[in-house]
């Protein structure tokens, strides 16, 4: 028997707390792990379910020996930090779903839980409930790996499924995902791209078993999107989606989260509302495309519970070091999409290879170009918005 406890009795907490209680014959019987939920850490007192195993002292849970694994539902890098290093140090398994806490610190917490011989898995922290970690992990371990990307945050594919689907302005869009609790009261982290760019860094990791140091990814949110750009996108056969992106770069690694123009026939493309998707390229198999629910309590709280019983079974953690070379994204030619002030012989007199293939004035698509040197060449047209476009 391995004994259990978790970090919070939120959203996530809770959904894994059910799903541990709930189907724990049913992890047994497909697993062979045998797990008991003994403790819950909280922060005071409240109704509950599983009342009966509130602690209010981390400490409780890092002396108790029985205690083997150790599941981060907490959020943030202030206290779960802490207590996950402490439960490192104790020579517990972490289970975590926070991205921000993996993608700043997880280099530090992978380095202790190797020197401990225990584990360290993260598979809710980037594609909530679908199953993308240990695929790349495990099942395409014989690949190399060359891309891994995806639509990673609900919030934001709920948004532009809104502006697609009804005209409405991006304001709008959001109060309405506020109503319907899919955007937190301050949506900062989703709209401005900081959750997506987080988790295509975790991606980058464990694809091409370097970290990355997400300080140095550009994050680019969806806050500038506009009605003309929808339309001009829907014009064009494509969908404007915020595509979190991790690319091997010769020795190097490139990471960046954007807006992108994909082709309807693309996988990513066809996601509407609060699913995500995740699109892996390797040698061997090819391109494998994951979809499902990104976030939520019981689809969080799976991936959560079925990385419990993951460490029940086996150590793993991954082997990080630290990206000898970041390639700045800005760097890598490609074609644009651009949205100017300026009218078509203007366009095409700054950029004779330009295109512009539809009746919207002032839209036009570049041939390959660096970001540096895109800007070069339009500033003079005043660009409105700047997106790449990906086929």
């Amino acid at each position: 028997m391995k004994y259990v406890a978790i970090l919070g009795c939120g959203v996530v907490g809770s959904g894994t707390a059910e799903l541990l209680t709930k189907n724990a014959d049913e992890i047994r019987r497909r697993t062979g792990a045998e797990l008991a939920l003994k403790y819950i850490l909280v922060r005071r007192d409240k109704e509950s379910p599983y009342r009966d195993k509130f602690v209010t002292d981390f400490a409780v849970i890092e002396n108790d020996p029985e205690v083997s694994i150790v599941a981060e539902c907490i959020g943030g890098v202030g206290d779960a930090l802490d207590y996950c290093r402490r439960a490192l140090k104790a020579g517990k398994s972490l289970v975590t779903s926070n991205k921000e806490l993996v993608a700043k610190h997880g280099l530090e917490l992978a380095k202790i839980a190797g020197e401990k011989g225990v584990s360290f898995l993260f598979e809710g922290a980037v594609g909530g409930g679908i199953p993308a970690l240990r695929p790349i992990q495990l099942c395409l371990s014989a690949n190399r790996l060359s891309e891994a990307m995806g639509v990673v945050n609900g919030t934001t594919n709920y948004i532009l499924t809104a502006m697609e689907k009804s005209g409405a302005a991006f304001a709008d869009a959001l109060a309405t995902a506020q109503q319907l609790g899919y955007a937190e009261a301050d949506p900062s982290a989703d709209i401005l791209g900081w959750d997506a760019g987080r988790k295509a860094a975790i991606l980058a990791g464990l694809s091409f078993g370097t970290f990355v140091d997400v300080e140095k990814v550009p994050m680019e949110g969806i806050t500038s999107i506009a009605i003309e750009d929808m339309r001009a996108a829907k014009a064009l056969g494509r969908r404007i989606k915020l595509i979190g992106r991790a690319i091997r770069v010769g020795d190097g690694v490139s990471v960046c989260c954007a807006p992108h123009l994909l082709p309807l026939s693309s996988s990513l493309a066809s996601l509407e509302g609060v699913l995500n998707g995740v699109v892996i390229r390797g040698d061997g198999v090819g391109e494998v495309f994951l979809s499902g629910p990104g976030a939520g309590s019981l689809a969080t709280g799976s991936a959560v519970a079925g990385d419990i019983a993951d460490a029940a079974l086996t150590v793993r953690a991954p082997g990080w070091e630290k990206a000898e070379t970041f390639i700045d994204p800005d760097e890598l030619p490609c074609r644009w999409y651009v949205r100017c002030q300026a009218d078509e012989h203007a366009i095409r007199a700054a950029l004779p290879e330009a295109e512009c293939p539809l009746d919207h004035p002032g839209v036009f698509l570049t041939p390959e170009l660096s970001r540096k040197a895109l800007n070069a060449v339009i500033e003079p047209l005043q660009p409105v918005n700047v997106f790449r476009l990906l086929d």
